[in-house]
């Protein structure tokens, strides 16, 4: 690979890291939601009857939420893999630009 080559290479996955770290930080936040409402239907349960209708309600409600916390912890650990192999390419097309860079200072040398 050329040296503009692997320059576009590098800004390319630098701009999709990026990505990835947004797109993480989004889920982060919609999980620290999730945990907020449900912490408060956990409290609301507290000042109600065990066996009320009320009570199997909004503990159905919780562990809808608890679903949809395990799907955004799934999404996030894919992320996550994805951002450890665009940090790998990272290293290795830094290489190669370094490689570039120490080749053609040798030829103006």
């Amino acid at each position: 690979m050329g040296f503009a080559a692997s320059q576009a290479r590098y800004l390319m996955l630098t701009a999709r890291r990026s990505d990835l770290e947004i797109q993480g930080q989004f889920i982060n936040q919609a999980r620290m939601q999730l945990a907020n409402v449900s912490g408060a239907l956990f409290q609301i349960t507290t000042n109600l009857e065990p066996e009320s209708p009320q009570v199997q309600a909004i503990q159905a409600r919780i562990a809808a939420i608890q679903t949809i916390d395990k799907a955004l912890e799934l999404q996030m650990k894919r992320l996550e893999t994805q951002r450890e192999a665009i940090m790998a390419e990272l290293e290795a097309v830094q290489k190669v630009i370094q490689k570039n860079i120490q080749t053609s200072f040798k030829t103006f040398a």
